[in-house]
């Protein structure tokens, strides 16, 4: 059985579906946080919750970059870390952030080392 590694929160579901029927309006997607608590101490994905509204160890929050729609249901965000930004962190989760500030997806993987001298640029999809 495979661990899923990526989840919509239950809070963006729930503005979802308000929006849907016309109870409120939906907030853009505005940060993408980032943390290190996506892995146990063996170096396994860890499954994020629905019912999360953070991230299991975040150590920083950035504005959105930019955003793409590489086919008619997916928007793609993006977020730079640039050089010298986290230095020396495994980056194992992250997450998009509303206006609002809420969490309303999680995505964990293997963690990645950021080094002084790099750039990494993270994209993380939002798929209907």
């Amino acid at each position: 059985m495979s661990t899923l590694t990526s989840v919509t929160t239950n809070i963006a579901r729930e503005k979802m579906v308000k929006a849907r029927a016309g109870e409120r309006t939906l907030p853009p997607i505005s940060q993408m946080a980032f943390g290190r608590g996506g892995v146990d101490a063996a170096g396994n994905i860890k499954q994020p919750l629905a019912a999360q509204t953070a991230l299991n160890d975040e150590i920083a929050r950035k504005d959105i970059e930019s955003y793409s729609f590489p086919i008619l249901t997916t928007c793609r965000y993006v977020c730079r870390l640039v050089r010298g930004e986290l230095a020396g962190e495994d980056i194992s989760e992250i997450a998009l952030i509303d206006a609002e500030g809420d969490i309303v997806a999680i995505k964990n993987f293997k963690a990645k080392g950021k080094d002084s001298d790099i750039e990494m640029i993270f994209e993380l999809d939002d798929e209907f």
